[in-house]
């Protein structure tokens, strides 16, 4: 886990990792990727638990069947809360997201730029579709920042991506 200290704030993530940390799965592009997610999340977030004082926290996400299992702990490894939330409700949005991020990789040496950029909207509007679910399935427990849940819809993303068979949704 990495700790930064670029936002005052308590009420953010100071740490964030993954379990399984580097499933079978996951090629270079897909580390590299994580890598960057998490570097940009503990730059600039905001993570405010329901009924805590103040962090800052670190947060470890993990895939059990078809739950995000959320584990939040203070720097000091303090417990805050522990969520189990289900995915059946992000599963079309990761198909959707997975088939465009396909698509403009795939597209990226062959179309023009403004198709490119067609491409992208696509997948910039299905991303802001699974920030906004993950924000409002997590507002009893944390609140956080449109920011922060683009970043952690990615992650979530990745994760599944890892761990699920291919084929499956």
């Amino acid at each position: 886990m990495i700790c930064a200290t670029t936002t005052p704030s308590s009420f953010r993530l100071c740490a964030v990792s993954l379990d399984p940390p580097h499933a079978s799965k996951t090629d270079s592009a897909q580390q590299r990727e994580q890598g960057v997610v998490i570097s940009d999340l503990l730059d600039n977030n905001i993570f405010v638990p329901a009924e805590h004082g103040g962090g800052p926290y670190r947060l470890v996400l993990a895939l059990k069947d078809r739950y995000l299992g959320l584990s939040v702990a203070t720097e000091r490894g303090a417990h805050v809360l522990s969520h189990h939330l289900s995915l059946t409700s992000f599963r079309r949005l990761f198909k959707d997201y997975s088939l465009v991020c396909e698509s403009f990789a795939n597209a990226a040496a062959r179309l023009t730029p403004d198709r490119l950029e067609a491409i992208d909207m696509g997948r910039r509007a299905i991303h802001d579709e699974g920030s906004e679910l993950l924000r409002e399935r997590l507002k009893s427990k944390v609140e956080i920042d449109q920011e922060t849940a683009r970043r952690l819809f990615t992650l979530i993303h990745l994760l599944v991506s890892q761990t699920l068979p291919a084929g499956a949704d």
